[in-house]
């Protein structure tokens, strides 16, 4: 079996696996980066780290198990880039004084249409942390996506400015996998956060 369709194979199992154990929140995981049981407590230890801390511009992914994250930037003053669904309309910034009282709102995808601006990656002056969504993660930080390539291409546009920038993920304790086939394009995540607990990648 190749690695493409091994990967496929590991997204249905997670994506069953999430179902069966009954910690799939709305909306339904199949053929998305799947929302979670404890997405919100994963966050919140995700925003108690030092990288979290120190970061004053953090690029994320659009999708819903990361609103928290997003929300959480917005409300400590963070400025927010978020990714637009497929990369369709490219990146959108968000600046927290421009919310302030409506971050929950602004972290949703029809929230950063409305109070961000559409930026590219060259625009940005800095990106101190990246949060990435994620099917399932490897101890190793191989990442799975849903296959689109989208969250490796991000990852790969910062990397290739900042090689230095840490890479977060949160997910569910069950999204953890001992092993992911990687691909020469692959993206690692340097830091990942449960709702239990937070691994710090080993290079």
């Amino acid at each position: 079996m190749g690695a493409v369709e091994e990967k496929q194979k590991l997204r249905e199992y997670i994506w069953k696996k999430l179902t069966e154990a009954g910690v799939a929140r709305f909306p339904p995981p199949y053929g998305r980066i799947p929302n979670f049981e404890g997405a919100e407590i994963a966050a919140e230890r995700l925003s108690r780290l030092e990288e979290w801390r120190r970061a004053k511009v953090v690029l994320a992914n659009p999708d819903s198990p990361q609103r928290k994250v997003r929300e959480l930037a917005l409300k400590q003053g963070k400025v927010l880039i978020m990714a637009s669904p497929k990369l369709k309309h490219g990146y959108l910034l968000i600046e927290p004084a421009r919310v302030k009282g409506k971050e929950r709102e602004a972290s949703s995808i029809k929230g950063a249409f409305r109070y961000g601006r559409s930026i590219s990656l060259a625009e940005a002056e800095r990106i101190d942390l990246v949060v990435t969504g994620c099917v399932a993660v490897a101890k190793n930080g191989a990442r799975l996506g849903k296959g689109g390539g989208y969250g490796d291409r991000e990852i790969a546009e910062v990397r290739r400015r900042w090689e230095d920038v840490p890479v977060a993920t949160t997910l569910h304790e069950l999204q953890i996998l001992e092993r992911i086939p990687e691909e020469k394009h692959d993206q690692r995540v340097s830091i990942i956060a449960t709702p239990r607990r937070v691994i710090r990648v080993q290079e």
